[in-house]
Order: C-alpha cells, then sequence, then structure tokens
C-alpha cells in the first residue's frame, strides 16, 4: 500500500512539473516582446550604432531598442543639449510591463556617440535632420513611431513635427516650452523670487560677474534652485541615472547652446531667441504635452500648447519638476502609456 502511494505521489509530482513547464511555455509564448529571434541587433543586446551624414562627414549615433511591438515604437530625445540616455532608464521600469518598443538614443556629440567637437553642427536644424535620419535606419514610420523628447529633446520633437510629421503617429513633449523668451521670463520672474531673498542676490551678483565657474554658483544652484526644479529629492538621494547623466553631460555643446546661466539663457547662447508659439498650430499629428507643478518650465504655458497644437492633450503632474518622471513617476507614466494606447488603438 505504501508502495502504491508513493507511486501515484511520484506520477502526481511528474504531472504538476510537466503542467507547470507547459503552462510556463504557453505562457512565455504568448507574448513575443522580448523575443529578439532573427532581429540584427540581438548579438549587441539591441545597441546599433547608425551613420549620420553631416556637412562635415559622416559619424556615428548610439542607439539601444528595448522590446518588440510592431505598433508602438517609442525614440527617446534627451535634454541637455549634451545630456546623455542615462536618464530615461526609469523607462525600463514602466515601459516593458506596457509591451512598448522603445529605443535610447545618445545625440551627436553626446555619450557613446560620436564626438566630433565642431560647433558647426550644433543647430536645431541639423538635429532634426539627424533624428530623421535615425529614424529612417531604425525602420521607424507612421504605423508605429512615437517620439518623445525632454527638455531640449522637446524642442527638438516639436521642431521634428513641424517638419515632417508625416512620419509620425504620436508626439511627446515632455517639460518643455515652446519659446525661449518665455522660459526666461518665467526663471526670472516666477521661478527665482521662489528662492530666499539672500540666495537669489548671491547667485544675480555672480552672473552679473559671469563668475559661473565660481564653485560657490554650483552650490548655490545645486542645493537651493535643483532640489525644488530640476528634482525634488534630496541630493544624495538623486537617482544613478541621473547623476550619470549629469556626470557625462557635454558642457561645451551645453553652454553654446543654452548659456552657462541655470536661470533662462543668457549671452549669445545660440537657443536664446528660439520660438515657435506661431507655428503650434501646423501640428495635426496626436499630441501630449507633460509638465510638472513645479517644473523649471512653466506648466501653464505647457498646457496651452496642448490646446494649440490640432490634436493635443495635458498631462500635468502635481507633485513634479524638470524630472517628473522620477519625482512623480505614478503620474507620469500612468498617463503617457495611457496617451500611447489610446493613440494606438484609434489606428
Amino acid at each position: 500500500m505504501k508502495n502504491l502511494i508513493v507511486i501515484v505521489f511520484a506520477i502526481f509530482i511528474i504531472q504538476g512539473c510537466s503542467y507547470n513547464e507547459q503552462t510556463l511555455s504557453t505562457q512565455i509564448k504568448e507574448s513575443s516582446y522580448l523575443d529578439y529571434t532573427n532581429r540584427d541587433d540581438i548579438l549587441s543586446g539591441g545597441v546599433k550604432m547608425i551613420p549620420i551624414q553631416t556637412s562635415v562627414g559622416e559619424f556615428k549615433v548610439w542607439t539601444k531598442r528595448v522590446g518588440n511591438n510592431p505598433t508602438m515604437k517609442v525614440l527617446l530625445l534627451h535634454g541637455g543639449p549634451g545630456a546623455t540616455h542615462e536618464y530615461f532608464e526609469v523607462f525600463d521600469s514602466y515601459f516593458p510591463n506596457a509591451e512598448i518598443e522603445y529605443y535610447y538614443y545618445d545625440q551627436l556629440e553626446s555619450a557613446y556617440s560620436d564626438q566630433p567637437n565642431d560647433s558647426s553642427l550644433w543647430s536645431v536644424e541639423r538635429y532634426v535632420e539627424e533624428v530623421e535620419q535615425v529614424r529612417k535606419a531604425l525602420g521607424l514610420n507612421a504605423d508605429n513611431f512615437y517620439l518623445l523628447g525632454s527638455s531640449w529633446g522637446g524642442i527638438l520633437c516639436m521642431e521634428y513635427a513641424l517638419k515632417y510629421q508625416q512620419n509620425l503617429k504620436g508626439l511627446i513633449v515632455s517639460n518643455m516650452m515652446a519659446s525661449i523668451p518665455d522660459y526666461i521670463k518665467y526663471a526670472n520672474d516666477v521661478l527665482g523670487p521662489q528662492l530666499s531673498t539672500e540666495v537669489l542676490n548671491e547667485i544675480r551678483d555672480l552672473e552679473a560677474k559671469e563668475d559661473y565657474e565660481n564653485p560657490r554658483y554650483s552650490e548655490l544652484i545645486y542645493s537651493n534652485y535643483y532640489p525644488e526644479h530640476v528634482l525634488r529629492m534630496p541630493l544624495e538621494e538623486w537617482p544613478n541615472p541621473v547623476n550619470r547623466a549629469f556626470a557625462h553631460i557635454n558642457q561645451d555643446l551645453y553652454v553654446t547652446m543654452q548659456g552657462p546661466s541655470e536661470f533662462g539663457v543668457v549671452g549669445d547662447a545660440k537657443l536664446k531667441n528660439w520660438d515657435i508659439k506661431a507655428k503650434l498650430s501646423n501640428i495635426s499629428v496626436p499630441t501630449l504635452t507633460i509638465g510638472g507643478a513645479h517644473d523649471t518650465m512653466d506648466p501653464k504655458h505647457m498646457e496651452w500648447i496642448a490646446a494649440e497644437v490640432q490634436n493635443g492633450e495635458y498631462l500635468h503632474c502635481p507633485n513634479g519638476s524638470h524630472f517628473a518622471m522620477y519625482d512623480d513617476a505614478e503620474n507620469y507614466f500612468k498617463g503617457l502609456i495611457k496617451f500611447i494606447k489610446s493613440v494606438d488603438q484609434k489606428k
């Protein structure tokens, strides 16, 4: 009798294991999101170095694909200018579960991409053409292509849409205004006065002297301004991807385009007069703008952008700052994923 019980129990375990293996196999096969079979980037883990043609020769930019989805593919445009894809790594915690395919991308002169250090290539127009070349190389098109730009990347994606929106399925402008003059005014009139009088006066004094290399300037900005409006966490708690992105920023490119001040754009920075407010009504592709209540960019302006384009909506992050994907991740990704999937269902 004992032997019979043992035999029956053994059969039960074997069948159970077989069942579990079959069930697991079935579950895996149900989703092709992580099936990279026959992908030409399988041995590089999704990485591709894409050749870019410029007026001064060919260079290569770094991209990395995560996941598979034939109808939802998001190309991520980082900020700066001159920052890196690294601060987007938080997307790994949200997009795979939604089975959204996405691409990290270091723009020319940034991180893993070539860095020719040629300022003649540092213009909005050339970077727009670079995005178009990347799109073609990755095989993205109007059936699947979502373009998400954060900060400076938001400038690029709006400019890209104005020229190439026929290639887009959806556009996401994350934490960026459509006018640098308006941003300067917001920084000076609204954000600056939120600092203590003593701190603001000391910052203004250093800026008036153009003493941006003074360690005291960085100390004042990082200790007082950044934890309030860039990423609302104590500096010692900032996530590793953010710290790496800041550590690897191309300062020459950043200063040339944005200028050395953290309150708007000063001097002869190339972006100082950039403004496309009058052109926004030409954008017809489904558009999501994202703003944080504590952002360095005016959230009301970003809400206005959504109303100005032909098919826009606004996502407000009440706890968010410029890096709302970190300090208000719940609202940021819930709204972002909802937008992407709603556009996908309409097509």
